[in-house]
Order: C-alpha cells, then sequence, then structure tokens
C-alpha cells in the first residue's frame, strides 16, 4: 500500500467515526450527561479520578492535565488525579495485590463519596477498571466510562457509559480524547465562563 494511501485511509476513518458521533443523538446525550455529572461534582468540592492502561494510561493524565492546570482560559485549577502515573505505587500494589488491583486500591484510598471515577478501556473488559467500578460503587463516587463499540463489562457497572461506535482501538482512543476535550470545555465554562 502506498503511503500517501495510508494516511489517506487512517483520516477518513477518524473522521467517519467522529461523524457517527454527531450524528448519534444518544451519544450526544451521554455526553452531555458525563459533562453535568462532573460540573455538579467540582461544584460540591469534589474532585475527579482517571484512570486507563497503556495509552489510555496516557490520555488519562492528560485529561487531569487540562483540570488542574487550564483548557482554553486561565482560571483556578480544578482536582483531579490521574491514577497511571505514580510509580511507587502503581509498583507497589501490583506486586502486592496484582496488577487487577491497580485502580480498586486507588480508589478506595483517594476516592470520596461525590467525586468523579473516569475509566478509559477501549473494550470495555479491563480487569483493573472494572474492580475500580465495584470500589466506586462501594464508596458512592459516580463513574463515567469511555469505550468501544461493545461496552464490555464495564458498562454495565458505571452510571455514565460512552461508548464510541468503532472496533478499532486508534479510533476509540482519538474519539476519547475528543469526548474528553468536550467535558473539558464545559466544565471550565459552567465553573468559570463568567469570569474570563
Amino acid at each position: 500500500m502506498e503511503l500517501e494511501q495510508i494516511i489517506t485511509e487512517h483520516i477518513r476513518k477518524s473522521i467517519s467515526v467522529k461523524e457517527s458521533i454527531l450524528s448519534n443523538p444518544a451519544i450526544k446525550a451521554s455526553i452531555k450527561d458525563a459533562a453535568t455529572a462532573t460540573v455538579d461534582a467540582y461544584k460540591r468540592g469534589k474532585k475527579t479520578l482517571i484512570a486507563g492502561n497503556g495509552g489510555s494510561a496516557a490520555d488519562a493524565q492528560h485529561i487531569a492535565g487540562e483540570f488542574v492546570s487550564r483548557f482554553y482560559f486561565d482560571r483556578p485549577g480544578i482536582p483531579s488525579i490521574a491514577l497511571s502515573t505514580d510509580t511507587s505505587i502503581i509498583t507497589a500494589i501490583g506486586n502486592d495485590y496484582g496488577f487487577d488491583r491497580l485502580f480498586e486500591r486507588q480508589v478506595h484510598a483517594q476516592g470520596a463519596e461525590g467525586d468523579i471515577f473516569i475509566g478509559l478501556t477501549t473494550s470495555g473488559n479491563s480487569e483493573n477498571i472494572v474492580r475500580a467500578l465495584h470500589a466506586c460503587k462501594e464508596k458512592g463516587i459516580k463513574s463515567i466510562v469511555l469505550t468501544g463499540k461493545s461496552g464490555g463489562k464495564a458498562s454495565e457497572l458505571c452510571n455514565i457509559c460512552i461508548k464510541v461506535p468503532s472496533e478499532e482501538t486508534p479510533r476509540i482512543q482519538e474519539s476519547h480524547i475528543l469526548i474528553a476535550h468536550i467535558i473539558c470545555c464545559i466544565v471550565e465554562e459552567e465553573l468559570f465562563g463568567n469570569k474570563k
């Protein structure tokens, strides 16, 4: 396959998935629900806990950075923790309890009732995300999960599930960051838009 053809194909596939999201009222309603829940939590002085594996771990860190620093404009930072960033915590839990309990332990330790947990899992079946969702139920933490088309186990355990209509991991991850950026934009505007 010619390089130009590969480039064009990837761009077209990415656009196609985003057009599917744009034309799907249910997905847009889920994004709105997720943004509203996050705004409400922040208005009550709560925080977000964000988790994912691999590329989704990097996306979790990216999203937390947008909340804590800024998105479109200067404003006070808002509390957000990416659960994939502290290597001492990660290796301690992994060594002592196993990788599957990585986020569950952190939700129990760092989370409080009324917080928001955002889980990123393209398959919806990442065991450490699934276990974290059980911990959220135990602690009264509202959970939002971004998945792929099937939703997996996670879709049955969370409060809000945003399913990207694709089965290709790269396309799903590209849309996850788009959706997260929309949520960040709404949160920033709702909390600080009148102070710009």
